[in-house]
């Protein structure tokens, strides 16, 4: 993971390493204090949430969050003093996620992850990176445009998602008549509309996109539907653990007032990536835009 050290995070890592240490590092059981005890840090990846967290040809973690997260271990290393620290990885799933933050198994997760208010009860979140809705990923030639084509069809969403709950909730209140399913992660989800055993993949439409881009053949496959609702993401951290939330948000704060959080984003969202050098064509939404300069850590209801 490559250093990056702009002025204002050495300022921010002033505060957690030097003359602040007692402030930041003596937070019992607090990130810093434990990356400085152990020596490790353990970064959690997604192994299909294409572009923010996902395994590449050489089956190794890559992505837009992941490598944010690279970003953020190297301050890590400076405000613990420990440049010998070891980098753990675990790959983590909708459902197991939250459960190996809290119990200190993953330190970070730097993934696809929606931060609402009933999360915030159990976890912290960073500054939002990203925003996004729900839509459908369809075969090209189902006839299916709108979530009202789903009377009498079977649509699959990811176990221990928000998308899920919120097709749930969709299907109950409005009585849309689909029979909701769910598969172990998103990569299942995506081959259970290719293989035809569900009509559609109900996801955050970035994941969407990215699932077709990277499939065998991109141009049977559809994303449809307008937005059900809009969700940020943000880099998941342990609650109440305030001295790690603001080295996290300092780097994420510099990198967004120098330009590189854009440099980025044009790098992962709108170019060539990998594994199949398929570019997403995804402009920065509004909503980001927005938050770029509000930096808020606010949540979905």
């Amino acid at each position: 993971m490559k250093a990056f050290v702009p002025r204002a995070v050495v300022a921010l890592t002033l505060v957690v390493s030097g003359a602040g240490s007692g402030i930041a590092l003596a937070q019992p059981g607090g990130t810093l204090e434990k990356v400085k005890s152990s020596g490790v840090i353990t970064v959690a990846y997604r192994d299909s949430s294409i572009p923010f967290s996902y395994l590449d040809a050489e089956a190794k973690p890559t992505g837009f969050g992941w490598e944010i997260c690279g970003k953020i271990v190297d301050q890590v290393k400076k405000a613990t003093g420990r440049a010998d620290l070891k980098v753990q990885t675990q790959s983590v799933s909708s459902q197991n996620r939250i459960p190996l933050l809290a119990n200190g198994t993953i330190d970070i997760e730097c993934g696809s992850t929606t931060n609402n208010s009933e999360r915030a009860k159990q976890v912290d979140f960073a500054i939002n990176y990203f925003y996004t809705g729900t839509r459908l990923l369809v075969k090209a030639d189902s006839g299916i445009k709108s979530f009202a084509d789903l009377k009498g069809k079977k649509v699959v969403s990811t176990t221990g998602t928000t998308n899920f709950q919120v097709l749930r909730r969709l299907n109950q209140e409005k009585s849309v008549g689909f029979e909701l399913i769910s598969a172990k992660d998103h990569a299942e989800s995506a081959l259970l509309v290719q293989a035809g055993r569900a009509d559609a993949f109900g996801m955050d439409d970035i994941l969407l996109y990215g699932l077709k881009a990277s499939s065998a053949n991109p141009a049977e496959l559809a994303v449809v539907g307008e937005a059900l609702q809009v969700e940020p993401y943000a880099i998941m951290l342990r609650k109440e653990d305030p001295a790690f939330k603001q080295l996290v948000d300092g780097v994420l704060t510099q990198l967004i007032k120098s330009g590189e959080f854009e440099a980025l984003y044009k790098k992962w969202f709108q170019s060539p990536i990998p594994p199949k050098g398929i570019n997403l064509n995804a402009p920065m939404s509004r909503e980001l835009q927005d938050n770029l300069k509000a930096l808020s850590d606010k949540p979905a209801l």
